[in-house]
């Protein structure tokens, strides 16, 4: 169970996913983020967002982006603990690219956790739109069932944490209609969204945002790199993954409010507690 419950949140955890997303509530008339806006990026957002299991609180995900010209970095940071601290793991993830217009073109991508004695990484280069080389410590030996990643499953890919910036400047009014094919360094998988409903948001000070969520319904579909195994087979039948975007139109932006993963063991999501952009105009603070 806590293996499945892992799994699920490493699998989504950048699209954060990795997975992988949010608004309009019942507010008909809010404005969401115009593809003709010339907006440059923000300069820098950073968000924090609480991890809960079965209504548990046992972690926290940050996130931090920056932009400086056509040139773009992302960190994410993730801390687990359960088990009454028993079981911890954290991990920290890494992206750099180049921006052309709203597409991201990673260029680097790094991945690293501890979990009590284990540890490990993952390294990634970029050329184009391809992965052009994959470095493993200690070395990843896959299971004699794992299917194989192939040269052509690795072309067109973005990473996890390029895939949140691609989202976040998803063009029109509604953000619940695109696929993002994605590599992690192990497995190849497609992420679709699709519009489900929309929710109300609150902050604790007045924003000037609309008060929004876009609830996008989330398929999750392995292509190569996983054992096809019942819990893969269980993923990628899972009706119930739920990304909400919330359209933040002085920024050109639509941020990842909350993200809902249910398991066998449970249901997992991240929240976002507090988000702060810097646009070259003004600092938008967004949260509880």
């Amino acid at each position: 169970r806590k293996g499945s419950v892992m799994a699920s949140l490493l699998r989504l955890r950048s699209t954060v996913f990795s997975a992988a997303f949010a608004g309009l509530g019942v507010a008909a008339t809010a404005v969401a983020p115009s593809p003709a806006a010339a907006e440059p990026w923000p300069s820098h957002v950073q968000a924090v967002y609480k991890i809960e299991f079965n209504g548990f609180d046992i972690g926290t995900f940050e996130f931090s982006s920056a932009v400086n010209g056509q040139a773009y970095s992302v960190t994410g940071d993730a801390k687990l603990s359960a088990l009454l601290g028993a079981f911890k793991w954290q991990g920290a993830t890494r992206t750099s690219g180049a921006l052309s217009g709203d597409t991201p073109h990673p260029t680097g991508y790094s991945f690293s956790f501890a979990s009590g004695s284990k540890q490990g990484s993952i390294r990634m280069g970029f050329a184009g739109d391809k992965v052009t080389n994959v470095a493993h410590v200690p070395v990843h030996q896959p299971a004699p069932t794992t299917i194989p990643v192939r040269d052509g499953d690795l072309k067109g890919v973005l990473d996890p944490l390029s895939a949140v910036m691609a989202m976040a400047r998803t063009p029109g009014e509604n953000p619940c209609t695109r696929k993002f094919a994605i590599f992690d360094g192990k497995q190849r998988f497609d992420l679709q969204l699709a519009y489900k409903r929309q929710d109300r948001v609150s902050d604790v000070r007045p924003t000037g945002q609309p008060g929004i969520a876009y609830v996008c319904k989330v398929k999750y579909t392995p292509i190569a790199g996983h054992k096809p195994t019942e819990e893969a087979r269980a993923m990628a039948a899972n009706q119930g993954i739920e990304v909400s975007l919330r359209p933040v139109p002085s920024a050109n932006l639509f941020v990842p409010h909350r993200i809902v993963i249910p398991t066998g063991a449970g249901t997992a999501t991240l929240t976002a507690v507090r988000v702060h952009i810097t646009t070259p105009r003004e600092q938008i603070a967004l949260g509880h």
